[in-house]
């Protein structure tokens, strides 16, 4: 315990961390303690990542030229992780793409990033590994580019956000300084290592020596029988997973043993976490002790700031209306909320969250107007999130700017009217969008996913909304889906959403 907390606490105040020295020290600091379980296939203990980064790393320096961008196009796996470490530590930059990119997105990322080294499995580098000269580990100002993540594409072709070696370990280094209740656990991840949240998750976990049992597919079944047959302790995932376990059966099994569960990427419904914190055991926290349930902790982020600017953390004993909606900064961002006139609005009012902190992104890659129209002149970025702030600096997420409708001059945000909807206890899911409208420009419609024994009708959910929330907000067309149609990385496509009214 004594050396468990000594290298926690060196990882979080210790020399700067980098990506490009992280895998070295990553054996230094952990050794031969295990730090992740592939079931089926392997562990790897903090030495054994340390010589595999620096093999590959070895391997992709006699492939490429120093800055260079090298593009993972590899499965899902903890491997297209560490291949991040390699590239950094031969002094490249990390260009990892979502498994589930079709070619031509794929072939878009290449010729963006201008890589000229495209490793497309591990497996590649094998004859490589087996010939390069050791090469010395990059030192890279924490400043300079580490890696380009390219965002989902909801909209338009995606954009690769350049960030940086500061910014991607900052909120590793927070991570590290978590209560020791919380670290020493096996983790459940099933997250896309491509996406901004699954990276930095891995990140966090690698450097305070948290044990993760990785899996490269997500299925709820799978992950539900992993938890209750490992007693793993901890779970992150998208609400979309939530939702899926619970229709596995989550309810059934028995997940005792999971002291906090995590979420981020997307808004959580508080039904849901207060759900899954039921499902868990009691935490606990420094000075508190036990705190009676597990605990459900969401991140608020987007891969333009490298992870999360704030992070809610929904605690047992406060009022429950405070305890869904207490969130905290991370340490170094600053917030500001500005109405559609750039000026700063009054505290409790809604606007456009902008903020300022160390993993905001250093530029879109060859993308000029694309990175002004992110950062305003003064520095801040533009998140096209609406958000409220209260006077003890909490936020209050309330939907994407971009997806209000706008109703015969009232504003309607279809997160509001979404969970309306899912309070209904036939509803699994609703997504909102807007319809032309001749008279009103746009009216709001909804797409719901509903339980496979359930007998409520689209115009019995209108009027459920209706008895809720102001006439205007109200669904005109409810239609019910079997599915709704999501990016790779799990986020509803709205776009296509609104395809199902026209």
């Amino acid at each position: 315990m004594g050396f468990t907390l000594f290298a926690r606490v060196h990882a979080a105040f210790g020399a700067p961390l980098t990506l490009a020295n992280l895998g070295d020290r990553l054996g230094a600091m952990w050794g031969g303690r295990v730090l992740v379980d592939e079931p089926y296939r392997r562990t790897l203990t903090g030495a054994q990542i340390a010589e595999l980064v620096a093999g590959w790393s070895n391997a992709i320096a006699s492939l490429s030229e120093p800055g260079e961008r090298v593009v993972l196009a590899t499965p899902n796996s903890y491997d297209q992780f560490l291949l991040c470490l390699a590239v950094a530590r031969a002094g490249r930059v990390a260009v990892p793409v979502n498994a589930q990119m079709r070619p031509v997105e794929v072939d878009h990322v290449v010729n963006d990033s201008g890589a000229r080294l495209v490793i497309r499995s591990a497996d590649d580098l094998e004859e490589a590994v087996a010939t390069a000269p050791p090469c010395e580990p990059a030192t890279p100002d924490p400043g300079e580019v580490a890696a380009l993540f390219y965002t989902s594409g909801t909209t338009g072709k995606p954009k690769g956000a350049a960030l940086t070696h500061k910014g991607l370990m900052g909120e590793a280094r927070f991570g590290a300084l978590a209560p020791t209740d919380l670290v020493d656990v096996e983790v459940v991840v099933s997250l896309p290592v491509a996406h901004i949240f699954g990276f930095v998750m891995l990140l966090s976990m690698a450097t305070s020596g948290m044990r993760v049992c990785f899996l490269a597919r997500f299925k709820a079944s799978d992950v539900l029988d992993v938890i209750e047959s490992r007693r793993s302790t901890g779970f992150i995932g998208v609400p979309s997973m939530y939702r899926m376990l619970l229709e596995a059966g989550a309810a059934e099994r028995d997940l005792s043993c999971v002291r906090f569960w995590g979420s981020g990427a997307d808004a959580m419904p508080a039904e849901l976490a207060q759900t899954f914190k039921r499902f868990g055991a009691s935490a606990n926290l420094p000075i508190i002790g036990s705190v009676g349930d597990a605990l459900f902790i969401e991140g608020y982020g987007m891969v333009e700031i490298g992870g999360a600017a704030a992070i809610k953390v929904s605690l047992p004993r406060l009022p429950e209306r405070l305890g869904q909606n207490l969130a905290f900064r991370m340490p170094g961002y600053k917030f500001r909320v500005v109405g559609a006139d750039g000026v700063e609005v009054p505290t409790g009012e809604m606007g456009e969250l902008q903020l300022k902190g160390p993993g905001v992104l250093k530029e879109y890659w060859n993308a000029p107007e694309a990175t002004r129209g992110a950062i305003t002149e003064d520095g801040w970025l533009r998140t096209g999130d609406l958000v409220r702030l209260s006077r003890l600096g909490t936020i209050n997420f309330c939907g994407r700017q971009k997806h209000v409708i706008k109703s015969g001059g009232y504003s309607v945000y279809p997160l509001e009217v979404e969970l309306a909807l899912e309070e209904h206890p036939d509803v699994l899911e609703a997504a909102v969008v807007g319809k032309a409208d001749p008279k009103l420009g746009l009216v709001p419609v909804a797409a719901v996913r509903l339980d496979p024994g359930a007998s409520v009708t689209p115009e019995e959910l209108v009027d459920w909304v209706s008895e809720r929330l102001s006439l205007y907000k109200a669904p005109r067309q409810i239609i019910v889906v079997d599915e709704l149609p999501r990016t790779g990385t799990a986020k509803l496509q709205k776009d296509r959403i609104e395809e199902f009214f026209h």
